[in-house]
């Protein structure tokens, strides 16, 4: 693994309290480019290998992939209501149990990277639409308190990298 951490492959998520415009214009091709990567990521793997664990306690490859797609449609209703209302609360919601659920266990992946195309392509064109104000609005997240748009976007370029990383490293690991 790239770190000691197997949890971590990218490192842990370390958020830049501002960002310029250059970054954001990065971390937006990053959100944009996430789907051919984690297709990438995936490309060959039997079933078996599908349902390997990432890491001793991990969800498995099929879970990872269906935890994008759910992580992701909420993130993408997060920046969507950051701009549209003041100061809007989002929902959490109970990852664990999302991934213990049996289309998360079982469906296909093709699923999940088609949901995770078209809306990392909406989210892309709504991002680069975007004015540095609509960066600078917040959302309250209950369990994480405020958060700003430039940190939203830190964070969600950051966690599809992340993801991807527990498939790679686990290949790489596997020797598949």
């Amino acid at each position: 693994m790239s770190t000691l951490d197997p949890r971590y492959p990218v490192g842990k998520f370390a958020p830049k309290d501002t960002i310029s415009q250059d970054e954001r214009t990065a971390l937006i091709r990053q959100i944009e480019e996430a789907p051919e990567r984690l297709a990438q990521a995936v490309a060959g793997l039997t079933e078996i290998q599908l349902d390997t664990p990432y890491r001793d306690g991990g969800w498995t490859v099929r879970q990872v992939v269906h935890h994008l797609a759910d992580s992701h449609m909420n993130a993408y209703i997060r920046f969507r209501l950051a701009v549209t209302e003041d100061n809007p609360t989002v929902k959490p919601y109970n990852e664990k149990r999302w991934s213990e659920l049996i289309d998360s266990r079982t469906a296909p992946i093709d699923l999940s990277i088609s949901i995770i195309e078209a809306l990392h392509a909406r989210w892309a064109m709504m991002l680069e639409s975007f004015t540095s104000a609509d960066f600078e609005r917040r959302v309250q997240h209950p369990e994480n308190g405020p958060m700003d748009v430039d940190r939203l976007l830190q964070l969600y370029a950051w966690h599809g990298r992340h993801h991807c990383a527990h498939v790679t490293e686990l290949r790489r690991v596997k020797g598949w």
